[in-house]
């Protein structure tokens, strides 16, 4: 078996043990009735993908999937009738994932169809149009799902900040001052046409080649200690981790930095005396 496919498989059997885990958790009601929401969601974001002929609309809209969950699962447990420590939790959620769109918006609209959809549906021909629901909305439809899945435990303990919150808060502000800060230092080092080819190796981007997906692992890892006040949350570990092995071995690191190697012939000089992932002093 082809690494590609040994990795499709893993995770379609992830995707099914986790979705009947949740279904069946005592939060069960809760969990159907948010992939519900957020499977009504993709299905209207997918028919415009096809009228517009771009699936990389997803990717916009990945982190306001997490806000609109995250909203979700505060109104089916409190009627939004949240006390202080779950207005911080709804607050934290909702700063992360509308920068992240507002950013990917910003980086995206106008531009041609990200290259992995493109050579996707240049691979499949006719039967993109409704294989891209499943491969592309469907699939991330559920693992927005799944990863958001600790949000509910979050939201469930009516109680003061503990340290859990407090340690919680900090992993994310480190986590979204990387990601902003990442993001924000490419953007304007992109817009000088004297940098094409060239590799971004200044500011956060000197201590990690990939201080944005650093920074997203970060931010997770924040929103699963903040729930830690609730017992029941420590089995939900499992969305960090998740979100951690796909930022570092699937979608994130390791597909990017493929196409790196290709493009830019100093890139990797760059390997050589820089962290991959976590922040480090950069190797002399």
């Amino acid at each position: 078996m082809k690494k590609a496919q040994a990795i499709r498989l893993f995770i379609l059997l992830l995707i099914i043990s986790l979705a009947a885990f949740l279904v069946t958790h005592e939060s069960g009601t809760i969990y159907i009735n948010g992939i519900g929401v957020l499977m009504a969601a993709l299905t209207g974001l997918w028919l415009l993908s096809l009228i517009i002929k771009d699936a990389s609309i997803i990717d916009i809209f990945w982190g306001f999937g997490f806000v609109l969950i995250g909203w979700f699962y505060a109104f089916e447990l409190h009627d939004l009738n949240l006390d202080f420590r779950q207005k911080i939790y709804l607050a934290l959620i909702s700063i992360w994932g509308l920068r992240l769109t507002a950013y990917l918006a910003y980086r995206n609209i106008g531009k041609p169809e990200d290259y992995r959809y493109a050579q996707w549906r240049k691979d499949n021909g006719a039967k993109w149009w409704w294989l891209s629901f499943i491969r592309v909305f469907a699939l991330q439809g559920f693992l927005l799902w799944i990863i958001s899945s600790v949000f509910v435990q979050g939201f469930q303990v009516n109680a003061e900040l503990s340290v859990f919150e407090y340690i919680g808060i900090a992993f994310w502000a480190i986590g979204l001052f990387f990601e902003t800060v990442g993001d924000w230092q490419l953007m304007q080092f992109k817009k000088d046409p004297n940098n094409k080819g060239k590799v971004m190796d200044k500011g956060v981007w000197k201590y990690t080649r990939h201080p944005n997906y650093f920074g997203d692992a970060m931010v997770w890892w924040g929103f699963f200690i903040y729930a830690l006040s609730n017992p029941q949350a420590w089995i939900f570990i499992f969305c960090p981790i998740i979100m951690t092995l796909f930022l570092v071995k699937i979608s994130g690191v390791a597909m990017l930095e493929v196409k790196l190697k290709k493009t830019k012939p100093k890139y990797e000089e760059y390997i050589r005396k820089t962290s991959a992932f976590i922040p480090m002093p950069p190797k002399t």
